[in-house]
């Protein structure tokens, strides 16, 4: 009985009926569903059963809102994106979104389910657009093309408990962060192991977004902000879209937030243990939703509300930021698109691509900053001084922000990149990408530059279903190599070209040859045997003078080296003609005709 009442005050709740009557008959003849009660309220979050029914009664009651499956996920449940066009007839081409006269908003949601402030904010954004709509809501609709992934984590979402996320203030039960293969989604872009990264990438490079928007809740430091924000790191971005993103479009945001009653500050990522020690700008990089974004000259931007603050509020400061956004991009919708027009042109024409990215710690600004004060009081658990935030002490103070990132690493492209057909799982992620290739139709030999990796550091421990790989040591040289019928030549004169870049050379941040995808290239496949090749070795000094004198003076300036039989033997065998020439060769070739 206590367990049925339980669960009847629960209902009462999510249904928010006054009459007690009616609630009774809806528990009696179990017709309850989402479709009743579209906005969930208080601590409960809609399941992805109940968000995908609703967003499938949206399509069916609007003209202009259709519900699409947009492919597979790793739990075997398709993965959808709702479309909401005030101008266009069904079924929407995706296609033909390219040559659309309107920017297109794409907001991601449940790319870890734990944090559902999207999933619910995004019901309730499409509820208010299309069934309460007024003339200014109407505009919005008819200036910018609206798309929404209900839930992007599947597996996640369906892996619901009360418990994973040990401090976040509600909802009552949540999905979980990893998916169906246990991986971190927002880890998986560039990799793409899951299904789920495999169709997001893939329809994302279709439909070509102008802004995208991730939807988190962050846990760290206790601050009284319930909104906080990532954008594309300007640095990072075109010149262009990140002097637009810092200049324009951010601040913007950051005002329309002020005025609705949601102030933001940018994610709090302390310099140090609290937040102020100062904030540094999150460097998304290609693995993360909007790095990957950012990549296509696509101006992403991730809500981060904070985990104390109770799931109602979380969820109507996601709203509000979704519609602040969509407001935004209406009223600018000529500028968004000339905007990204404009720099995808200028990318296909760009030679020097930076690689790699640094804090420039001599750089701030000072940002006014509304936090509460934190004490180190003795742990009632270990004895030791522990971190309290005293939300009894709230301030406001100006700390520094460090938002400036300086480039560590910069290459200049080639005109072209060779990948051998033999790379399956890099050739079909950069199809994902919208990468244009063309095929080599006969056996040809071409004088290309290679990448000679001599020494690299591999992570000693899983990542996400890889490890991690490190170039300590590189150098280029110019050979003539054979190249097959089918093998894939990639031009670098494409919007894009960013993508190309950054993944093909092995010190991208998050290059292909990072995530190890290239790693039996680097694995020795022949050997000798010492006792035989002792007599080898004699002949080659014997018949050359200059490695004979290199070979000595190898063993006067290193000890280790003169006092190994087994280094000396190693040392000469790479001499030889008996070493095998692909060793540590990287398997994608720089070709300039």
């Amino acid at each position: 009985m206590l367990i049925f009442n339980k669960f009847f005050q629960t209902l009462m709740h999510q249904l928010r009926f006054s009459s007690l009557f009616i609630c009774f008959n809806v528990l009696l003849c179990s017709t309850f569903t989402y479709a009743q009660d579209p906005i969930f309220s208080g601590n409960t979050s809609a399941t992805w059963e109940e968000a995908i029914a609703r967003y499938q009664q949206f399509a069916e009651e609007h003209p202009n809102a259709t519900f699409q499956e947009i492919g597979a996920t790793d739990i075997g449940k398709p993965l959808h994106v709702f479309i909401v066009n005030g101008t266009s007839k069904k079924p929407i081409e995706f296609s033909n979104l390219r040559q659309a006269d309107k920017p297109v908003l794409l907001v991601n949601n449940g790319i870890h389910p734990g944090e559902p402030c999207g999933v619910d904010a995004s019901l309730q954004m499409v509820e208010r657009l299309l069934t309460n709509p007024s003339k200014e809501r109407e505009k919005l609709l008819e200036k910018v093309t609206l798309m929404i992934v209900p839930i992007y984590n599947v597996g996640g979402a369906l892996n619901r408990g009360c418990c994973s996320r040990a401090n976040q203030n509600g909802p009552d039960s949540y999905g979980f962060r990893g998916n169906a293969k246990n991986l971190d989604l927002n880890r998986d872009f560039i990799k793409a192991d899951s299904e789920n990264a495999k169709a997001l990438t893939a329809f994302f490079n279709t439909i070509k977004p102008h802004v995208f928007i991730d939807t988190h809740t962050s846990n760290g430091a206790d601050y009284q902000y319930v909104m906080t924000m990532i954008n594309t790191q300007p640095d990072k971005a075109s010149e262009s879209i990140g002097n637009y993103i810092k200049e324009e479009m951010s601040p913007a945001l950051y005002k329309s937030m002020e005025e609705r009653g949601f102030g933001m500050t940018p994610y709090v990522y302390s310099l140090g243990k609290t937040p102020e020690s100062g904030i540094k700008d999150f460097l998304e990089t290609p693995r993360y939703s909007t790095g990957y974004a950012a990549l296509f000259n696509c101006i992403g931007y991730t809500s981060e509300t904070h985990m104390l603050k109770p799931f109602a509020q979380r969820v109507e400061s996601t709203y509000q930021f979704l519609m602040s956004t969509l407001e935004y991009m209406a009223h600018h919708d000529q500028e968004i698109l000339d905007l990204k027009a404009n720099a995808d042109e200028a990318v296909k024409n760009q030679k020097s691509f930076p690689l790699n990215w640094s804090l420039d710690t001599t750089y701030f600004d000072l940002i006014p900053f509304n936090g509460f004060e934190a004490e180190y009081p003795e742990s009632e658990v270990t004895g030791e001084k522990r971190l309290k935030y005293n939300q009894q002490r709230p301030f406001t103070r100006k700390v520094k922000y460090f938002n400036k990132y300086k480039v560590t690493k910069e290459v200049e492209a080639p005109k072209f990149y060779i990948v051998s057909q033999a790379w399956k799982e890099v050739i079909e992620r950069l199809g994902f990408a919208g990468v244009e290739m063309s095929r080599l139709k006969a056996d040809t030999i071409i004088q290309i530059e290679a990448y000679v990796i001599d020494q690299f550091e591999s992570g000693s421990r899983v990542y996400e279903g890889h490890h991690m790989n490190k170039v300590e040591l590189i150098s280029k040289q110019n050979m003539t190599r054979t190249f097959y019928a089918g093998d894939y030549l990639i031009q670098v004169n494409q919007t894009s070209n960013r993508y190309i870049v950054e993944m093909l050379e092995p010190e991208g941040v998050d290059a292909f040859f990072v995530w190890n995808f290239f790693d039996s290239a680097f694995q020795q496949k022949e050997w000798y045997s010492e006792y035989v090749f002792e007599d080898t070795a004699a002949d080659l000094l014997a018949a050359n003078t200059e490695l004979e004198k290199e070979f000595e003076q190898k063993k006067k300036e290193d000890f280790d080296f003169a006092s190994s039989a087994q280094k000396q033997l190693y040392w000469l065998y790479t001499q030889s003609a008996h070493y095998e020439p692909s060793l540590n060769v990287y398997p994608v070739f720089r070709w300039n005709p």
